[in-house]
């Protein structure tokens, strides 16, 4: 766990923090403690813009800039549920974005490797996550459809786009009983799906209709 150092007047929003988890969180059936409890310490209004504070434990996502948006609470805590970490795992995350859904999973798993397409929400996301106090985290830009493989094999990966189809590079990433959890669809449908690896086969379950940014790259959607 990171030695978090929140900035001053943090606490204000703990109130806010506690309301989402009562109200968004776990009456939805969100029930692992481990996301619970990481929900509870990562200050959300950090990951926004600052004109967006005072919506950043609202029910929905937010724009944080270059077309991109931080997903609404309970999806976050939806995914991270659905990768069924126990703690110390080896995870990699597609879109980095504000690096909010990052710090949940650092505050589980025992190292984080995050792959963002766009330079200027890379660089903003490791400067924000180094401030908070985290360690366990390695960024890098690039196309997150082919993932990190120089760290592979992972215990889960997190994709935060949608794809057209689930990449062939991100499965091949994932270990033996590994979790991949990725929105599967068209550019304003999809569905939220858990792929399981057992030895070289794979199972794949449905977990919730969505609606994500489109995942670009070489095994995703096309740049236009």
């Amino acid at each position: 766990m990171p030695d978090l150092r929140f900035p001053r007047g943090e606490d204000r929003f703990a109130k806010a923090r506690s309301v989402m988890i009562a109200g968004q969180i776990r009456d939805r059936g969100i029930a692992d403690r481990k996301v619970l409890d990481a929900l509870m310490r990562v200050p959300r209004h950090e990951f926004v813009p600052a004109e967006h504070a005072a919506e950043a434990y609202d029910d929905h996502p937010l724009c944080i800039g270059a077309g991109q948006t931080i997903s609404q609470p309970y999806i976050v805590a939806l995914m991270t549920q659905a990768l069924s970490l126990s703690g110390g795992e080896k995870v990699l995350e597609i879109g980095t974005g504000s690096g909010y859904q990052t710090a949940i999973l650092a505050e589980i798993a025992g190292e984080v490797y995050s792959v963002e397409r766009i330079p200027e929400l890379a660089r903003s996301a490791e400067v924000r996550l180094r401030h908070l106090g985290y360690s366990n985290i390695r960024i890098r830009v690039g196309d997150g459809t082919l993932g990190w493989p120089e760290h592979s094999p992972f215990d889960a990966i997190l994709v935060a786009a949608a794809a057209p189809s689930v990449p062939k590079s991100l499965k091949a990433q994932l270990g033996d009983g590994g979790r991949l959890v990725i929105p599967v669809g068209s550019d304003y449908s999809q569905m939220l799906k858990r792929i399981t690896r057992v030895a070289k086969d794979f199972s794949c379950d449905d977990l919730c209709p969505c609606v994500f940014v489109k995942l670009i790259g070489e095994e995703g959607h096309e740049d236009l």
